[in-house]
């Protein structure tokens, strides 16, 4: 296994934001600035730190991966995030997109399913009051913290459930990977009084998450 050494570690940051994030319509700069500061690979079990900056998925075990650095951008930057956000964010993993949304926002709410993951979040957070991490189905959110600005799914579902919509405030905007007819793509809405839909807006790798699946029966 590579060990990254801080110069290395900067080094790699700064490659991942000029050969990816950058001439990838990665143009909300607080988003760059914050990912281009923060070191991935504490947020990764040891074993997958040596990949912490590469452009694809980073399998995590147990059916679960990080997703690749530009869909976390693009969706961080989709969802026009302001200082004053309460984010709730699906699918922490290791707590690498609760320390970039925490450069960004007032608070995050983070969920996690899956105990391991959360400890390695638990510890590379610890110092990081404005993130509280949850252990909880995916699917589930946190009801307690309601109403959030902001609801953030960092990886891939076929739909999006009404629990974690009701979840946000009027107004509330969400973004999303979508799986559909095995593409991935990512996706931006609102909750309005009217209902809830999402738009995709480009194509992309991004990581399936477990326990979003369409009901079976589901028709267009």
């Amino acid at each position: 296994m590579i060990s990254f050494d801080p110069a290395s570690s900067r080094a790699a940051r700064h490659a991942m934001v000029s050969s990816q994030l950058r001439p990838n319509a990665v143009d909300d700069q607080r988003v760059v600035a914050a990912m281009a500061s923060i070191p991935r690979e504490a947020f990764l079990p040891p074993a997958a730190a040596s990949v912490a900056y590469r452009d694809t998925a980073i399998p995590l075990g147990r059916a679960r991966a990080l997703n690749p650095p530009l869909a976390t951008a693009r969706l961080l930057t989709e969802a026009e995030l302001d200082p004053a956000d309460r984010v709730l964010l699906i699918a922490a993993a290791g707590g690498y997109a609760a320390a970039v949304l925490a450069e960004l926002v007032a608070h995050v709410t983070a969920v996690e399913s899956d105990p391991d993951l959360l400890a390695i979040a638990r510890a590379a957070l610890a110092a990081t009051p404005s993130v509280t991490l949850f252990e909880a189905p995916l699917a589930q959110g946190h009801a307690d913290g309601a109403p959030f600005d902001v609801l953030v799914i960092d990886g891939a579902v076929e739909e999006v459930p009404a629990a974690l919509i009701d979840q946000l405030r009027p107004g509330g905007r969400v973004v999303a990977g979508l799986l559909e007819r095995g593409v991935t793509r990512l996706a931006t809405g609102r909750r309005t009084a009217g209902g809830f839909r999402l738009h995709a807006f480009v194509d992309s790798d991004c990581v399936v998450l477990p326990g979003f699946a369409r009901p079976q029966g589901f028709r267009f």
